[in-house]
C-alpha cells in the first residue's frame, strides 16, 4: 500500500441512497478524467449498482475499477469498492429498506477505512433519513452518528458556498425541542467551534463571527422574548473576552435581507430552517454541509435524495463536485497548518506566501 504521506489524497465517497440520484451525480462528476490531477476517488456501494445507474444516465464513456478492499485502490483511476455480489431491487423515486440498509453499509465501511487510514477524507451521498434508521443508526443524521462513531462532542454543522458560511447551533432537532435547547454554554461553544474551523479549515486570521438572535427582531429588547439578552448575549461576551471576533445577536430577517452577510466570514443560526433557508436561496446550487469539529474531514452536497429527479438525468452534479473539492481544500489547509506547527522556522516561508499581499 502507498505511503500516506506520499500519495494522492484519497476521497472516499458513500454512495448514500441508491434509489435516489446519488449514483448520478457520483458519475457525472467522476466522469471527468481531471478529478483524477487531485485525487484518488474511493466510492462505496456496488458495481451492479453502479452499472444499473450508469445506463439510466446513458454514460458511455467511464467505468470504475471494481475492488473488494481498500488494499487494491488504484490511484490512476476511479475506484468502486464492491461491498456486495447480490442483485438489489432498484425502484427509482422510492424509500425502501434495502436501500437504507445498503446506505448505512457504505457509511460504516468508509468510516472504517477513515479510522484505519485507507482514505484521508469522507464526501457522503445523500441519505433518507428515515429508511436508515436501525439498530447502529439511530440518529437524525450524518452529523450526529459521525460524531456518535468518533467520540466527538465539538461537531458543529456548517453549509458553505465561497464566502457564505453558516453554523447551525441546534442540528437536526424538531422546532418545539429548539428552545429548551439554546443556553449560554452551547452558544459560547458553538461560536468557539466555528472560529476554530474557520481558521484551521478556511485559513482565515482573524474571522469575523455574526450570531442570529431566536426571536423576531432579535427579540426587539425584550418585548418578543427574552433569549437574546440572558443568553445568546453573555454568550457572544463570553467569546469576545477570548479574543473571538464575534458580534451580535442579528435579526436574521433582516441580515440576509440587507445582504449583511457578506461582512462575516461565518455565521452561527439558532435552529436549522433559521439558516438553511436564506442559505439554500442564495446557494443551492452550489451548497455544500461540513461537519467541523470531526477528527477528518467530511462533506455532503447540501441537498437531498431528491428521489423526483431519480433516473431522469436532470440531477445537477454542482454540489456534489463542490463538496469533493471543498473537502480537498479543508483537508490541504490542516495539513499546512500541522506543517507550519510542527516546523514553525522552517516554514516561515510558507506562512508569509499564504499572507495577502499589501498594495503598494
Amino acid at each position: 500500500m502507498e505511503n500516506k504521506e506520499n500519495r494522492k489524497i484519497r476521497l472516499g465517497i458513500t454512495h448514500g441512497d441508491f434509489n435516489g440520484i446519488g449514483y448520478e451525480i457520483i458519475i457525472k462528476t467522476l466522469k471527468d478524467p481531471r478529478i483524477l490531477d487531485f485525487c484518488t476517488p474511493v466510492v462505496y456501494g456496488t458495481s451492479k449498482l453502479a452499472s444499473y445507474h450508469r445506463k439510466a444516465i446513458d454514460v458511455n464513456d467511464f467505468s470504475f475499477n471494481i475492488i473488494r478492499t481498500a488494499g487494491n485502490i488504484n490511484s490512476k483511476k476511479a475506484n468502486l469498492i464492491n461491498m456486495m455480489d447480490e442483485e438489489l431491487n432498484v425502484e427509482l423515486g422510492k424509500s425502501t429498506s434495502e436501500a437504507g440498509k445498503l446506505a448505512f453499509m457504505a457509511l460504516e465501511q468508509a468510516t472504517d477505512d477513515i479510522i484505519h487510514d485507507n482514505i484521508d477524507v469522507l464526501v457522503t451521498a445523500p441519505i433518507n433519513k428515515k429508511n436508515i434508521q436501525q439498530k447502529d443508526f439511530d440518529f437524525p443524521g450524518h452529523t450526529e452518528y459521525l460524531a456518535n462513531k468518533f467520540n466527538s462532542n465539538n461537531e458543529l454543522m456548517i453549509m458553505c458556498s465561497k464566502g457564505l458560511r453558516v453554523g447551525i447551533a441546534t442540528g437536526h432537532v424538531p422546532i418545539n425541542k429548539v428552545g429548551e435547547l439554546i443556553s449560554q454554554e452551547l452558544i459560547y461553544k458553538k461560536i468557539k467551534i466555528l472560529n476554530a474551523s474557520l481558521i484551521k479549515d478556511f485559513g482565515i486570521r482573524k474571522p469575523k463571527i455574526a450570531v442570529l438572535g431566536l426571536n423576531p427582531h432579535a427579540g426587539d429588547n425584550g418585548v418578543l422574548g427574552e433569549e437574546e439578552e440572558k443568553i445568546i448575549s453573555p454568550a457572544i461576551k463570553m467569546a469576545s473576552e477570548e479574543n473571538v471576533l464575534a458580534f451580535g445577536p442579528y435579526s436574521s430577517d433582516g441580515f440576509f435581507g440587507s445582504a449583511q452577510y457578506r461582512k462575516f466570514d461565518g455565521i452561527i443560526a439558532m435552529y436549522h430552517d433559521q439558516g438553511l433557508i436564506p442559505f439554500k436561496l442564495l446557494a443551492f446550487d452550489n451548497g455544500v454541509n461540513y461537519t467541523a469539529g470531526l477528527p477528518f474531514v467530511r462533506t455532503s452536497p447540501g441537498h437531498g435524495t431528491a428521489y423526483e429527479l431519480a433516473g431522469e438525468n436532470t440531477a445537477s452534479p454542482n454540489s456534489f463536485r463542490s463538496a469533493l473539492f471543498l473537502a480537498l481544500e479543508i483537508y490541504k489547509n490542516r495539513r499546512l497548518l500541522e506543517d507550519i506547527s510542527a516546523n514553525p522556522l522552517q516554514n516561515a516561508e510558507k506562512e508569509k506566501a499564504r499572507a495577502p499581499k499589501k498594495p503598494r
